[in-house]
């Protein structure tokens, strides 16, 4: 079958990646002749997979562990906001240059305010855990205008980096907490987003280190996980009264943004959805 143009993703590992699911999906319900491919890329092979993305004319690719920094110095340009981010998962061909971007924290805030109907402006947010997604994240919520955030991460040394990061180059208020024992939610708190791994399928039934009790009615409780969308967290901070927020919401629209980037049309973000829900159950 010939095909106008090819995206694809770069990782290690990568055969687990759900990105294809619904990036085909999109392709074929608009009836544009693209692919997705899902490339296992080694780390030391990774300049020579850019090269060869280049020679083939490639219109973009996702990255993911371990590539997301360590691509960076051979692109031709990388947008300030993932500069900031520190991390690229998306690069778009413009030319024959190639433009990194980070549209993760991009995907989060768009689920916020479309899904759970929350402009994070002015509020005050815990977000758990200090590792890519939350460092995009955090920062697409201080570029949104969120009075303070509180990072809670086991380990000190990358949660005091993030924090101090934050600080220096936004104008959110960014404090770090040890995370060593249950965390209570401060009252002021109207956002709580675990940003870590822990409840991720096959490990269904783990809850990040919280106490339930600190959580009620008025905050918007967000998990990143999409698999299962609907982790015990959720489920634990809506008995609550908690508003939530799945993870998937964010995967989708991170993948959207980058449709956008690759198209250069409007992506069909509920057939997305529709196929990654089929494929995780």
């Amino acid at each position: 079958m010939y095909l106008d143009n090819l995206v694809g993703v770069f990782g290690h590992p990568v055969a687990e990646n759900p990105t294809c699911v619904m990036q085909d999906a999109a392709f074929d319900h608009l009836g544009i002749r693209w692919k997705y491919l899902t490339i296992e890329v080694l780390p030391d092979d990774l300049e020579a997979a850019i090269r060869g993305m280049r020679a083939m004319n490639m219109r973009g690719i996702n990255l993911t562990i371990p590539h997301k920094v360590a691509v960076i110095p051979f692109l031709d340009e990388v947008a300030e906001d993932a500069k900031l981010i520190g991390a690229v998962n998306t690069v778009r061909r413009d030319g024959d240059r190639l433009i990194g971007e980070n549209t993760d924290g991009k995907g989060f805030l768009r689920s916020l305010r479309e899904d759970a109907g929350v402009d994070p402006a002015g509020a005050h947010v815990v977000v758990m855990g200090a590792g890519g997604a939350s460092r995009a994240i955090c920062v697409e919520l201080a570029n949104a205008g969120v009075a303070s955030i509180a990072l809670c991460n086991r380990s000190a040394e990358r949660g005091e980096q993030l924090a101090g990061h934050l600080n220096a180059h936004t104008r959110a208020r960014t404090t770090f907490h040890r995370w060593d024992a249950p965390l209570t939610i401060a009252d002021e708190v109207t956002i709580v987003v675990n940003a870590t791994s822990i409840g991720l399928y096959p490990d269904v039934d783990e809850c990040p280190l919280v106490n339930l009790d600190s959580i009620h009615d008025g905050q918007v409780v967000c998990d990143v996980i999409p698999n299962p969308p609907d982790t015990a967290f959720l489920k634990q901070a809506r008995a609550r009264g908690a508003k939530t927020l799945d993870g998937l919401g964010m995967l989708v629209y991170q993948g959207a943004i980058g449709f956008r980037m690759w198209t250069g049309q409007d992506a069909p973000v509920s057939v997305m959805r529709s196929a990654l829900e089929k494929a995780f159950a």
